[in-house]
């Protein structure tokens, strides 16, 4: 409900705000100390809870504690503190109005002109891997209910919930007041603030009930904060902006190392290169061109260096796509391989870290991108995409990690049971074609791809492309599909040219066809009970 319509002719000129009254309470203790220096140097009064009062005491300052406000001691184990209308009232009356004023002095409360406030680490907490009890104790509730009063009053009163801000704040108390600009940009930050802590919570009971098998969330609210304005977005006539979700652990969050700086596509690119390379057990380097890959490649037997190895069977899938690419490797960049990327354009390099040795290479390339993962990077769970209007969510296109497990379900329609290492290949296949845009067909021997086929409109261009790419190498090569072939001409494209293995979804009402096709070449095939579409 609206509040009362207030006599704007009430209203007195709050522009400029003496602070003489400060509510602190911070779990961050990030430049607190400066900031309490400057406040008790302006003869500001300090209100302050728990272990902040504490610190400040400690320096040397002055506080007053909340309870000695209330008269109420801090209870239930520290749940109860500011909920009191000693605080909010403080917080909240608008001192342009006289009746405001006159009821603050007959209830004998004095104003806040400040407050500083940073919540309870919730986002830290369940990044650190608690669980149940241990991260609800850290979702804060005195703490929103002080920044969304004193954002509402931004009037009277600063909201500060960043260190960030105590050098603005610093500066305004050295002038003499704040501003009411200043005090309404404070107030926006703040309820961003709040709204981002809030939908954190919201995700986290969400993500609780997913894993309980239950349905997808009925309301999904999704808050990210704008990392960089990017010189344009996909085309040079789109605008464009990198934003970072709380709790992500992907792209968005890397730390670019040098180069140039990134763009729309480099983006795009670099989170498709990621979904190619750690699929992959054993070392892995995936290089993209356009969202698709141009070459996959695990590690050589036997390999000196194998992340280097796994790069240069990559790029022989495709050299000349690969001009240009965006590589992602699923372990440190090593020296070697950086000698490797010595005479190659390469926009981008993805990693979870890179040797000391490599680094000073890449630096006489110094529009080379290189961007380092975050340590605990990981797969994300749900999968969302925007559409016009809306959003869709799924669940993350996920692979075991144990490699035998991937195969355990297949049913062998056509063949022999083929050898480990053919086995083994056709794993890798059909893990590398999901990465691949639908329709997919992916060529690969000895755990390398020599062929890919991708983004057709029907499946049998697909397997065409992936067998021209192949060329010669396509002979010996297994094959996968990411969906089940609709008619036998896909299939047989690929058995022409030599393919000896294909694994595939099934399920077409043509299976027959394809599996019969498959016995009179004598090649094995495999269904999988599953499709692995990438759009």
């Amino acid at each position: 409900m609206a509040g009362p319509r207030h006599d704007h002719s009430l209203y007195r000129d709050r522009d400029t705000v003496r602070i003489r009254r400060a509510l602190v309470s911070v779990s961050d203790k990030t430049g607190l100390l400066e900031l309490a220096a400057a406040l008790a140097a302006a003869g500001v009064e300090i209100v302050s809870t728990g272990s902040t009062a504490a610190t400040i005491r400690e320096a040397g300052h002055e506080v007053t504690d909340v309870a000695t406000v209330t008269g109420m001691a801090e209870m239930l184990d520290g749940r109860v503190k500011t909920l009191h209308p000693k605080v909010h009232g403080a917080v909240l009356a608008d001192l342009r109005l006289e009746d405001h004023e006159r009821q603050l002095a007959e209830l004998g409360i004095e104003p806040f002109e400040l407050v500083v406030v940073n919540l309870y680490p919730f986002v830290e907490t369940v990044a650190s891997g608690a669980e149940g009890d241990d991260v609800v104790e850290q979702i804060d509730i005195g703490g929103p209910a002080m920044v969304r009063a004193a954002a509402k009053n931004h009037a009277n009163v600063a909201i500060v919930v960043s260190p960030q801000s105590y050098p603005g704040i610093i500066s305004a108390i050295e002038a003499g007041g704040t501003a009411l600009s200043q005090r309404r940009e404070l107030a926006a930050r703040a309820f961003a603030h709040t709204a981002a802590y809030d939908t954190a919570v919201a995700s986290w009971f969400a993500e609780g009930t997913l894993s309980d098998g239950e349905d997808l969330p009925a309301h999904l609210t999704i808050q990210a904060e704008r990392l960089a304005t990017l010189r344009y977005g996909e085309n040079s006539h789109q605008r464009g902006a990198i934003y970072t979700r709380a709790g992500g652990h992907g792209i968005a969050q890397a730390t670019q190392l040098q180069g140039k700086e990134m763009s729309y596509n480099n983006y795009v690119d670099a989170d498709a290169a990621l979904r190619a390379a750690y699929d992959m057990v054993k070392p892995a380097v995936a290089i993209i061109k356009h969202a698709n890959p141009c070459g996959i490649a695990t590690t050589a037997p036997n390999a000196l260096d194998p992340i280097a190895s796994a790069h240069l069977r990559a790029h022989e899938c495709d050299p000349v796509s690969a001009y240009g690419g965006v590589i992602a490797a699923n372990g440190t960049v090593t020296l070697k391989m950086a000698e490797n990327l010595k005479d190659i354009f390469t926009e981008v390099i993805v990693a979870p870290s890179f040797e000391p040795a490599a680094l000073e290479v890449f630096k006489a390339k110094k529009n080379l991108r290189l961007l380092q993962l975050p340590a605990d990077w990981q797969q994300e769970r749900m999968d969302v995409r925007l559409v016009s209007g809306g959003l869709l969510l799924q669940d993350a296109d996920r692979f075991p990690d144990d490699i035998g497990s991937v195969a355990k379900n297949w049913e062998l329609v056509s063949g022999e049971r083929p050898s480990d290492e053919e086995m083994e290949n056709l794993i890798f296949a059909w893990k590398a074609c999901r990465a691949v845009k639908s329709n997919a067909i992916v060529l690969a021997k000895d755990n390398a791809t020599v062929g890919v086929g991708m983004g057709q409109v029907n499946r049998v261009d697909s397997c065409r492309l992936a067998v021209e790419r192949a060329g010669d190498r396509a002979a010996g090569s297994v094959a996968a599909s990411d969906a089940f072939f609709p008619f036998a001409d896909g299939p047989q494209v690929l058995l022409d040219a030599g393919i000896t293995a294909i694994v595939q979804p099934g399920g077409s009402v043509r299976d027959e066809e394809v599996v019969d096709a498959a016995r009179k070449a004598g090649v094995t095939m495999f269904f999988t009970g599953e499709r692995h579409f990438f759009h």
